[in-house]
């Protein structure tokens, strides 16, 4: 169906690997990445992970060393420098939220759940670590007897994680809702006290935004490297242990878990400061952003920096490709 279609820019999603499109493109090549795996190539198995890692980290750097770079964070962005990637090549547009849903009440007093309610918004894969969010519940059960967690979304994991909360003993505190619609979706998030996002991994962590929509303030690992960016720590929510991976210890998820649902003033000054952030965030802001980068793309320009088209952007800045 593209047979005879000149187009002015292309975009490579790099997934792990990208498709290595500058080959056959015949077009200038902005590549899209979210965040590295290097945290999660070990899934794959320990050959393909050692190719994946080996391909995501050297080859497709020297492939693409010198195109545009497009990513969501700018804890991505370092990231990438990290790789050997020239910084003044890589532009960050943050990703944007949709709207709640007709139909659906903003969350608010008025929609919480009379129990503490904790909820997850996740694929269920192994990297998103479900399994913390599972343990902490179990590990607060004790003394916050009517306690509940709601897992939103689906994945191949699933029943590992249904099978480890049996195992914990709190099959009837969790629920696990599947693959939801958007106004269900919303309707779980507006009830929630508070969101966790156990990730090992995030670009930026869509979720967040979407539970800040509601008021409700995410719990997450500093060492996801994205929440550091959709999450302001102590002012819209709350990240746990170190930039390091290894610092992930889940009875600091649980505690930080605990003091928000004990506390309904932070908690509350949490949610209401994530909303007013999340209200910065809208696709079409971030198609303007995505736009700007493909036409300076197409006209042989480079972008760097945060481009925030709907603030004053002093951090973008344009530069003439070698």
């Amino acid at each position: 169906p593209l047979r005879g279609i000149r187009p002015d820019a292309v975009i490579d999603t790099q997934n792990g690997i990208p498709f290595f499109s500058r080959v056959v493109a015949g077009a200038p090549v902005t590549l899209l990445v979210h965040h590295c795996h290097r945290e999660q190539w070990p899934v794959a198995g320990r050959l393909m992970g050692k190719i994946g890692w080996w391909v995501e980290s050297r080859l497709s750097p020297r492939t693409h060393r010198d195109d545009q770079y497009l990513t969501v964070s700018l804890p991505s962005a370092d990231e990438l420098v990290e790789l050997g990637v020239a910084r003044e090549r890589i532009a960050v547009v943050r990703n944007g939220a949709d709207d709640i849903p007709l139909g659906v009440e903003v969350g608010g007093t008025g929609t919480r759940t009379a129990h503490p309610s904790v909820c997850v918004l996740s694929r269920l894969v192994p990297h998103k670590q479900i399994e913390d969010a599972l343990e902490a519940v179990a590990a607060l059960r004790p003394t916050i007897a009517d306690m509940h967690l709601d897992v939103i979304g689906g994945g191949w994991w699933e029943q590992n994680l249904r099978d480890r909360a049996h195992e914990l003993g709190i099959g009837d505190a969790v629920t696990f809702h599947g693959h939801v619609d958007e106004t269900r979706k919303h309707r779980l998030l507006s009830q929630s006290w508070v969101h966790v996002m156990p990730s090992r991994k995030e670009g930026w962590g869509l979720a967040v935004i979407e539970a800040a929509q509601h008021g409700v303030p995410t719990v997450g690992y500093r060492s996801s490297k994205g929440l550091t960016d959709s999450i302001v720590d102590g002012v819209t929510g709350v990240l746990v242990g170190s930039a390091e991976a290894s610092t992930a210890d889940v009875g600091e998820l649980t505690a930080a878990v605990n003091a928000l649902l004990l506390d309904p003033e932070t908690r509350l000054v949490l949610g209401e400061k994530a909303r007013v952030r999340a209200g910065e965030f809208s696709w079409r802001h971030t198609g303007n952003g995505v736009h700007e980068v493909l036409a300076g793309t197409a006209a042989g320009l480079r972008t760097s920096g945060l481009v925030s088209p709907a603030l004053a952007r002093p951090g973008l800045e344009h530069a003439r490709a070698e």
